[in-house]
């Protein structure tokens, strides 16, 4: 797990929109940690943030625009992959208009510009999903699979279906590479595109400076004087098929390699580093985002996971039953706890296998047992109890008692029943004091959580 990081420094560029042709100024400054990136439209009243977030996702039509708090910003996908692959996490990027600058058409410009700042590593530590189950994405025609991997790879596979583009495949294996491999990459757009893509007040900055424009086929004189008409220029010559750009492409792949390019920047809306190999089919900016929502989820969900202890019964145990005997006053049919598992200044986890032979099963319920909630609560008092004589360094835990004095929280989520591994996990809240100790419990099965409480007991040498 690698710590987060912003800007040494801040800079500034300026440049025009892809898709609006406005003017902007963009201003990158350094933010602390755990704030993510953040554009603030400094030209609206209020200049209220936009966080690069999955969940902000609003447009995907061409570029990706996120919209928060009344207010937009979009093509934000070259400026993000540019900073995912810089390990940059914390930005507030002032913005004075609704759309990004194109600058190239690349992530290449603002990769350099982080390149050249430099970076400051903070204090709290990066979220990475790593992903231990193979998953996919789906989405008209489109997909995204995830599968496990030691380290962030990336296949990009694109089909246009035609003689120009056609089959292309990009490759990431390392991040090292991005500089020369993946950010010098640009937009690109086929000519018979750009007629109803302006109809629709997009693509008005693109140009042959930021864009490669592919011609599939040859138009008609009449599509020529339509469109040179929308553009704004006297003639529009197009004479063979292949790219109107005067500079050659920068990549055999290059349209491939631009895909790989957006698909790292709107993965990045997911807050987390990504460990998986990721093979794109047909990617996009709708199937990329949501991608980043699924990968939000499964973060949580691993993030939620990573609490459950996880039980080996092949595992030697901290104390197994006969060392608890020896601290517990308690003993059949009133001891509720078989093992423990761990135990450190701040926690401990107890193991108690539930089975058909448990006395209370005899009454509660006949032909329908149930583990009483009081004895799941008992379960986790006694394995508290194992804690405290740990706690306070107690050598002689059987000249002592340990007494409940309040219970909160209390929460039955599920019913255990014979069969069930009851794992018990109980965490300090505050520091030992005069015998008092305040924990935190939590029971499961494999990875549910059956029963909760907050227990508040006292350890009290008993009068002989």
């Amino acid at each position: 797990m690698r710590k987060q990081q912003t800007i040494k420094q801040p800079f500034s560029l300026q440049g025009r929109g892809l898709h609006t042709n406005k003017s902007v100024i963009i201003n990158v400054l350094a933010a602390e940690e755990n704030t993510g990136i953040c554009f603030k439209r400094i030209d609206l009243d209020g200049q209220p943030t936009i966080k690069a977030d999955a969940a902000n996702v609003t447009k995907t039509t061409r570029s990706t625009i996120l919209s928060a708090n009344n207010a937009e910003v979009g093509t934000v996908e070259h400026f993000l992959s540019a900073c995912y692959a810089h390990g940059i996490d914390n930005l507030l990027v002032e913005i004075n208009g609704e759309e990004m600058p194109i600058l190239d058409g690349s992530a290449l410009p603002f990769f350099r510009e982080f390149s050249r700042v430099g970076h400051i590593t903070q204090t709290a530590d990066k979220n990475t999903l790593v992903v231990e189950q193979p998953f996919s994405v789906k989405l008209n025609g489109s997909e995204i699979s995830f599968e496990p991997a030691d380290s962030l790879e990336i296949r990009n596979l694109i089909d246009f279906g035609n003689s120009v583009i056609g089959q292309q495949f990009a490759v990431l294996d390392n991040l090292s590479d991005y500089e020369t491999q993946i950010a010098p990459a640009r937009t690109f757009v086929f000519l018979h595109e750009i007629l109803p893509l302006f109809q629709a007040g997009l693509v008005k900055g693109g140009d042959l400076d930021n864009a490669v424009v592919f011609v599939n086929e040859v138009p008609t004189e009449d599509k020529l004087q339509e469109l040179a008409k929308t553009l704004g220029v006297e003639t529009l010559t197009v004479e063979k098929t292949g790219t109107l750009n005067l500079t050659n492409l920068r990549f055999g792949n290059e349209p491939a390699r631009h895909k790989l390019l957006d698909l790292i920047g709107d993965l990045a809306l997911a807050g987390v580093d990504i460990q998986a190999k990721i093979t794109a089919y047909k990617s996009g900016h709708s199937i990329n985002t949501e991608a980043a929502k699924v990968i939000k989820t499964a973060f949580k969900t691993q993030e939620k996971n990573a609490q459950i202890p996880k039980y080996n019964p092949a595992q030697k145990p901290v104390f197994d039953i006969n060392q608890i005997t020896a601290q517990l006053q308690h003993r059949f049919p009133f001891l509720l706890i078989d093992k423990i598992m761990e135990l450190s200044p701040t926690h401990i986890v107890g193991v108690k296998n539930v089975t058909m032979n448990e006395p209370f099963f005899v009454g509660h319920f006949p032909d329908n047992p149930v583990m009483p909630g009081v004895l799941q609560i008992e379960a986790m008092a006694q394995t508290g109890g194992l804690f405290v004589f740990k706690a306070m360094g107690i050598d002689n835990p059987h000249e002592y008692d340990t007494y409940f004095l309040k219970i909160n929280n209390a929460r039955f989520r599920e019913k255990v029943l014979p069969g069930d591994t009851l794992i018990i996990k109980l965490e300090l809240m505050s520091p030992v004091r005069r015998g008092l100790c305040e924990m935190s419990a939590k029971m499961y099965v494999v990875d549910k959580v059956v029963a909760e409480a907050e227990v508040l007991a006292q350890v009290i040498k008993r009068k002989l």
